[in-house]
């Protein structure tokens, strides 16, 4: 058997990447598919109902891990002065991990899972794993002049690094009008707060997580943060017609070329740059792969001093809370 574990506190993007590449990788090794916690999936801050509006095969259940053997996807992460949190832990740029297909039998699988490779050839199953019930499943935000803006907030707020910034919205949305001169906008985000100081003027809701999921699902057109959520939604999705997500993923906001991760990289997603271009998953892969043979990766392995933390946080403050100065005085003119 080959699984995974559904871990206590993890989001449930998460969870549902580690599910699916963990059960598409048994099923292309031939393996039987099991999961351990069964009873912590989708169970975190956000909702503690559990998964109550799909009917999700976990598998076998395991109950005893001890019998296993634990594979661990490779990472690949490199020091950066863009915050504080990549000076300690280092920015994660991992791609697929070949040699996850030479796990054995009797093995669970951690890691971040999320690249398409693991998956993307069980697209049809996947649709079918991952079933709204008819009773939690809803059209009511799906039409033609509608664009869902999905807004991660929470942790992600006060991290310069990651939280997207205004224009990356607004960029976005003018995208989405040139396609409808007529378009409108709804925001679907954990974070109302942050949602409506970064976005002033757009409805904003944080709904049950059945409503969320399904009005992402639903939609016709979505710009989506980097955040995980809202990735099996819009894979999933009958209706949707254009995906932008921004460039360079979980650094959007500082990379000079790397991902974070390679591995958020998705065919039918078009990836949006600070100055407001959009490419495509083909273009986007191509520029990594020259940004790491010209060596891109290469010098960014240098851990720093305790001295250069403290003074990157310190920074770290001051660029957030001239962000936030910057924002409110945008929404009073």
């Amino acid at each position: 058997m080959v699984g995974t574990e559904f871990i206590k506190g993890q989001g449930l993007g998460n969870q549902l990447f580690c599910y699916v590449s963990a059960r598409c990788i048994a099923m292309d090794m031939g393996y039987q598919f099991g999961t351990a916690g069964q009873e912590q999936l989708a169970v975190n801050i956000h909702s503690k109902k559990g998964m109550y509006f799909m009917d999700m095969d976990m598998g076998v259940p395991i109950e005893d891990k001890s019998g296993y053997k634990v594979y661990q996807e490779k990472e690949k992460r490199i020091y950066l002065k863009s915050c504080a949190h990549d000076m300690v832990h280092g920015c994660y740029v991992a791609d697929n991990d070949e040699d996850i297909y030479g796990i054995e039998d009797g093995t669970l699988i951690y890691g971040n899972l999320q690249a398409e490779k693991y998956f993307l050839a069980h697209k049809k199953e996947i649709k079918e794993w991952l079933k709204v019930k008819k009773e939690y499943d809803s059209y009511e935000y799906t039409r033609d002049n509608l664009c869902i803006i999905n807004v991660r907030g929470g942790e992600y707020s006060d991290n310069r690094a990651l939280f997207l910034q205004k224009k990356y919205w607004t960029d976005a949305m003018e995208h989405m009008r040139r396609i409808r001169p007529d378009m409108e906008f709804r925001i679907v985000t954990d974070d109302v707060a942050a949602a409506k100081r970064i976005l002033p003027g757009i409805e904003a809701c944080h709904s049950e997580l059945a409503q969320d999921y399904v009005t992402l699902k639903n939609a016709k057109y979505l710009i989506l943060s980097n955040s995980s959520f809202a990735f099996f939604p819009a894979f999933t999705s009958e209706t949707v017609k254009t995906v932008i997500a921004p460039k360079y993923w979980a650094r959007h906001n500082v990379s000079d070329g790397y991902w974070a991760s390679g591995q958020n990289i998705y065919e039918g997603f078009l990836y949006q740059d600070r100055q407001g271009r959009l490419f495509d998953a083909g273009e986007c892969r191509r520029e990594w792969i020259s940004y790491k043979e010209k060596g891109g990766l290469a010098t960014r392995e240098k851990r720093f001093t305790e001295r250069e933390i403290k003074l990157q946080e310190k920074k770290d403050r001051v660029f957030y809370w001239t962000d936030k100065v910057k924002n409110r005085l945008m929404r009073e003119r």
